[in-house]
Order: C-alpha cells, then sequence, then structure tokens
C-alpha cells in the first residue's frame, strides 16, 4: 500500500533526532514529501541535504513548539511550500523523570508546554487546512507511559501523556470523518528522549531501562502503517514495546 503515502505531504516535529529523524528518513524512502521541525535547525538542515541527495523531498523550519507563533508558521511554511498538508506528526516530546518529592516544578511546565501544549499547537494549526482540504491525519506520539503511570519518578511525564491519549481520543470523535487520528504509544526506544532528567538517580535508572530498547525504525514502520492505510480506515492507536519490557 506505499501508494497511499507517496506524494503525501508530512510535517514532523522534534524531526533534528531520534523518532523523528527516522521517520523522516522512512516516509521519505516512500515517496512522501517531509517538513521537518525542530529547534537545532543544523541537524535539520543536514537531514534535509541528505533526504535530497537520496531524491526525496524535504524542507525544515526552526521551531519551538512551546511557540504558539512558531508552530504557525511552521505549518503555513508548509503549505505555502507544497500546496498542501496531509500528515502532521506531533512528535516533539520531553522526558525529565524525578520523584514528586524533588519538587522540580520547572521540568514540570516544560513537559507540560511540550508534550501538551506542543500538541495542541499543533492541532490548532494544522485543523483549519485539514478541514478546508476535507482531509488529514493526525499523529500523536504518546507512550506507554500514557497507559500505566510510570512512578516514581515519571507521574508527571505520565500525566502528559494520558493528556496526549485524551486529546487524541476526543479529537478523533470531534474531527473524524474525513479526519484521521492516530495515538503511537512506544515503550522503550532509542532516543534523545532518556537524556531528559537532570536528577542523577532517576537518569541512572532510566539509562538501565532503555538497555532494553528497540531501535526507532520500529516507530517509523509503525507510523507508515498507520499512514499507509485506505482514506476510509482510521488506525487510531498503537502500542510497541520491546518484547523484554515488563512495563
Amino acid at each position: 500500500m506505499q501508494h497511499n503515502i507517496a506524494n503525501k505531504v508530512v510535517v514532523i516535529t522534534g524531526a533534528s533526532s531520534g523518532l523523528g529523524e527516522t521517520t523522516a528518513r522512512h516516509l521519505s524512502s516512500l515517496g512522501a514529501s517531509v517538513v521537518l521541525a525542530a529547534r537545532r535547525k543544523d541537524r535539520l538542515d543536514q537531514l534535509v541535504d541528505e533526504i535530497t541527495a537520496a531524491g526525496g523531498k524535504a524542507i525544515a523550519f526552526a521551531t519551538d513548539v512551546t511557540r504558539q507563533q512558531d508552530v504557525q508558521t511552521l505549518i503555513q511554511g508548509a503549505v505555502e511550500h507544497f500546496g498542501r498538508i496531509d500528515v502532521l506528526i506531533n512528535n516533539a516530546g520531553l522526558m525529565a523523570i524525578a520523584p514528586l518529592s524533588e519538587t522540580k516544578v520547572d521540568e514540570w511546565d516544560r513537559m507540560i508546554d511540550i508534550n501538551i501544549k506542543g500538541v495542541l499547537y499543533g492541532i490548532a494549526a494544522a485543523l483549519p487546512i485539514f478541514q478546508q482540504q476535507n482531509s488529514g491525519h493526525f499523529i500523536n506520539i504518546s507512550s506507554v507511559a500514557g497507559i500505566k503511570v510510570f512512578s516514581p519518578g515519571g507521574t508527571v511525564y505520565s500525566g502528559t501523556k494520558y493528556a496526549v491519549s485524551a486529546i487524541s481520543e476526543g479529537l478523533r470523535h470531534e474531527v473524524g470523518g474525513a479526519i484521521r487520528t492516530t495515538t503511537i504509544l512506544p515503550g522503550a526506544v532509542d532516543s534523545e528522549l532518556k537524556f531528559g532528567s537532570s536528577h542523577e538517580q532517576s537518569a541512572n535508572t532510566v539509562k538501565d531501562f532503555y538497555q532494553q530498547a528497540i531501535p526507532s525504525d520500529s516507530v517509523a514502520r509503525a507510523i507508515a502503517y498507520a499512514i499507509e492505510q485506505p482514506d476510509d480506515v482510521d488506525i487510531n492507536e498503537i502500542v510497541l514495546r520491546p518484547t523484554v519490557q515488563e512495563f
């Protein structure tokens, strides 16, 4: 069903590394035009060069998903360049693990701003375009921590990922018909997410936990599976873990 990915315009936040980068490469190899967003523009430009050299189509925008205007500019720029958007992958995320008793309020704020508000800003920017086109596909990256609370340490992170799942389900119900909504809930997948903890003991626990991680292309394939379905099929949720992961 590769034909249903070819020529689609896919916007990916958090595209400078990990799941976002791997997904950009994978979808490009299947014929999609990719619009890459992250704060590290140098990394994005390098990725654009590599995708273009391989015969793909890619552009990049320096984007901080905690700034609504940045996200609006990203979506508008994608439409101006390619004429439309078919898929928005809300992938940018932060996982700062620490016990609640450490009261790392700044990190709580940051996770809420990136993991929840960043997704909402993406929806706010893309939804009017999808409704105008009468087609579109939101793919929101949650986590197995959005199914089971990852505690001690990941309580606030889990809260943000439960929110992503709730927002995705409400979005599906409100705009379904011509617009599809998919939530991807990965377990331990190799990416920079595991480096988000400033609390040393928690960081070491996360590092140990991620020794079982599977490569990020496992998520890229899951995303491609959701996109390539016929337009009347909406893959709502995909949960994937390493086979050895217990949580």
